[in-house]
């Protein structure tokens, strides 16, 4: 009895054995079919805020390379992975995140940031590492100056400045304001812009105060108290959302009835839910308007975030994350998937490029020529006031 057990043990050991080796030969194998897909995949580096201050910003950018990413998922028969790193919103992890996107995950190039003193912070390191950026809607000049790896899809300051001042002496402002954000570099730079334009338009003496605060700040009635003696026509106020909405709000509160100003940044849902009911009326500028869809591939891009994301509308932050990753795109099939520097070299080429804000064509800087749309907020939805290009203000 002991022995036929015995043997009837050794039997059903023997076909545990070589079922685990079946299985285990069957795992192998698929792991084996699986690595040349891996090995194959294009990776591109994505660099955005998705913590911190300017998360907001960086979801609706992650929206729009992922959307593009889903519509254009292949490049010369292989796959393009994401590789998502989040810089939440400081400076320092900003160069961190971009040297380990580079040196660790071997990306050919990267797409990003939201936020101008976030991709200054990462300039270095791509010029240096010869892998090219494709900012998104980090809009100050010095981003790309004299900087041969940094390119972008947005328009910049110096452009989105002057259109916000045309707006506001179009409308009747013959004296204003500016309330910047000293500790953002996007927003002393576009209230630099916006003055010059306006001092031209209305001359010199026309901005009648400049206050000064912090980003994370709360309490603005110190500013808000100096501003309303001066009694401006309109206020500029370029900031991040959550404090320019907060800004707004204390000024109604204190009665200051002048129109706010702003720039691409307040294109958030957070800068609605934050300043509520104040914030309606205000006038920014972006890159998109969803019912101003100019190209095929704008067409495409919002049928397919209708799908995506039922109910909602978007932005030019996502548009411009998304026409980030069309340039890449584009850029690869024309120098292949393993050089950064011809890679870099075909992005710099790019010329007439059909995006969801028009047709892109980089100048020597890497800076595109576009136009702007100017939005206000009605009823807690953004609504469309205009849209200029740049021929229009040449004219002038």
């Amino acid at each position: 009895m002991k022995t036929k057990k015995f043997v009837s043990a050794l039997l059903a050991s023997a076909v545990a054995l070589s079922l685990v080796a079946g299985c285990g030969g069957g795992d192998k194998k698929k792991a084996e079919e699986k690595k040349p897909e891996a090995a194959g995949a294009v990776k591109v580096g994505v660099f955005l805020p998705l913590t911190g201050d300017n998360a907001a910003g960086g979801e609706l950018e992650l929206r729009g390379i992922k959307l593009a990413n889903k519509l254009h998922p292949e490049i010369n028969g292989k796959k393009i992975e994401l590789v998502i790193a989040d810089n939440k919103s400081d400076k320092a992890e900003a160069a961190n995140v971009a040297a380990r996107l580079i040196e660790k995950d071997k990306v050919k190039v990267i797409l990003g940031t939201y936020g101008s003193s976030l991709a200054m912070a990462a300039g270095n390191i791509v010029k240096d590492s010869k892998v090219p950026a494709i900012g998104t809607s980090c809009t100050n000049p010095q981003v790309t100056k004299g900087n041969d790896y940094y390119f972008r899809a947005c328009f910049i300051d110096p452009f989105q400045g002057t259109v916000m001042a045309n707006y506001a002496f179009k409308k009747g402002a013959k004296k204003v304001a500016i309330v910047q954000e000293v500790s953002n570099d996007y927003s002393v730079g576009l209230a630099k812009f916006f003055k010059e334009a306006f001092e031209k338009l209305a001359g010199a003496g026309s901005v009648v105060e400049i206050a000064n605060y912090q980003t994370g700040d709360k309490d603005f009635s110190a500013q808000l108290t100096n501003l309303k003696a001066k009694n401006p026509d309109a206020i500029f106020a370029p900031g991040n959302f959550t404090e320019s909405a907060l800004l707004i709000k204390q000024a109604r509160q204190l009665g200051i009835k002048a129109p706010f100003l702003g720039g691409d940044t307040w294109e958030t849902q957070d800068f609605v839910n934050v300043g509520s009911k104040e914030v309606d009326g205000v006038a920014f500028s972006s890159a998109f308007d969803s019912t101003k869809a100019a190209t095929p591939e704008a067409k495409k891009f919002l049928e397919a975030y209708a799908k995506e994301y039922k109910g909602e509308q978007p932005g030019g932050l996502t548009a411009l994350a998304y026409d980030s990753y069309l340039i890449a795109l584009n850029a690869m099939q024309k120098a292949g998937v393993d050089d950064s520097v011809k890679i870099r070299e075909a992005i710099a080429a790019t010329k007439d490029l059909e995006t969801t804000t028009g047709k892109t064509t980089l100048n020597a800087d890497g800076d595109p020529i576009k136009s702007a749309v100017i939005k206000t907020v009605k009823d807690g939805k953004f609504s469309f006031i205009d849209m200029v290009n740049p021929e229009d203000l040449k004219a002038k």
